[in-house]
């Protein structure tokens, strides 16, 4: 019996010894195998551990109280509701009409108030920039950009140079109706002559003229060419322009003498301005917003801080 003893301890001690896949292959070599073998390696018939089979059983029947307690199963032109009643859709919704009852005596005050009112008052004042804040995300930062610093083509709203003005009801009316937007009557509307394309001016007047222009902001250009095109932009351009350059926000001309240039102050750029004009076009957001988003969009622009 002493020497059985010994004998298992022997085995227990060299088993003990054994690198852990050994010993895994060894245990292993208890089970029966499915007959599969790839390489030396066996598929061993093991049964799964107990608790995972538990855990898959408890989620099966979890799923199945799932898609009868909620929303779970298409239909042909439906879904079924579960037995809660409640879905996601119906939550947001909620929320959506608590945040607008919350908000109800802000916009009532905002429908009803004048923009100089709104102005005058600092808690509807706050309200309407952030609330004009929400709707220039949605709506105009695909041309200003999130910063309203604009781009080429695509006004800065931020500097204080505007082209139809700056003040509260200047900045409501171009938010309303437009610019060259055709399909408002009251857009604004500024047409330049495309004054190559049209035939009114040589290609040499025109960069002429191009060198006097430049010489508005004191950018390089050729004195004896800007000379003669003095002459030419007092007959052709000081119309909406002035003789002295700085524009006519009436007309939506803008200002030459200062240095903010919407398509670029290079020679070659403000020649084609010249040659075919510029026809940018923005929407008139009357058409696709209520009134009470204009104004808030309108006091947010205005608080970007180039508003007169």
């Amino acid at each position: 019996m002493s020497n059985k003893n010994d004998k298992y301890k022997i085995q227990d001690a060299i088993i003990h010894d054994l690198p852990e896949h050994e010993k895994s292959q060894m245990a292993a070599d208890d089970h029966s195998t499915t007959g599969h073998e790839w390489d030396g390696i066996k598929e061993f018939d093991k049964p799964i551990p107990r608790w995972w089979l538990w855990t898959y059983y408890l989620s099966i029947i979890f799923s199945i109280g799932y898609v009868i307690a909620y929303p779970a199963i298409p239909l042909v032109n439906d879904y079924t509701k579960g037995l809660l009643g409640w879905s996601s859709r119906g939550a947001v919704e909620q929320q959506i009409s608590a945040a607008k009852m919350a908000q109800s005596k802000y916009i009532d005050a905002l429908q009803n108030a004048s923009l100089e009112d709104v102005a005058g008052n600092e808690e509807l004042m706050t309200f309407a920039v952030e609330g004009g804040k929400s709707a220039y995300a949605v709506n105009c930062v695909q041309c200003h950009g999130s910063g309203a610093t604009g781009s080429k083509g695509y006004p800065n709203l931020n500097d204080d140079e505007w082209l139809w003005g700056g003040t509260l009801e200047d900045i409501y009316t171009t938010v309303s109706h437009g610019i060259r937007f055709e399909e408002d009557d009251d857009t604004r509307f500024s047409e330049m002559p495309a004054f190559l394309t049209d035939e009114i001016l040589e290609k040499a007047d025109i960069a002429q003229v191009a060198h006097f222009v430049r010489a508005f902001t004191g950018l390089d250009h050729d004195a004896d060419a800007a000379a003669a095109g003095a002459e030419i932009f007092a007959e052709n351009c000081a119309a909406c322009h002035k003789e002295d350059g700085t524009g006519d926000q009436e007309q939506g001309a803008p200002n030459l003498a200062d240095a903010v240039w919407l398509y670029g102050s290079e020679f070659d750029s403000i020649v084609n301005t010249i040659s075919a004009s510029r026809k940018g076009v923005m929407p008139a957001w009357a058409h696709r917003l209520d009134d009470t988003t204009i104004k808030q969009l309108t006091m947010f622009i205005h608080s970007r801080g180039g508003g007169q």
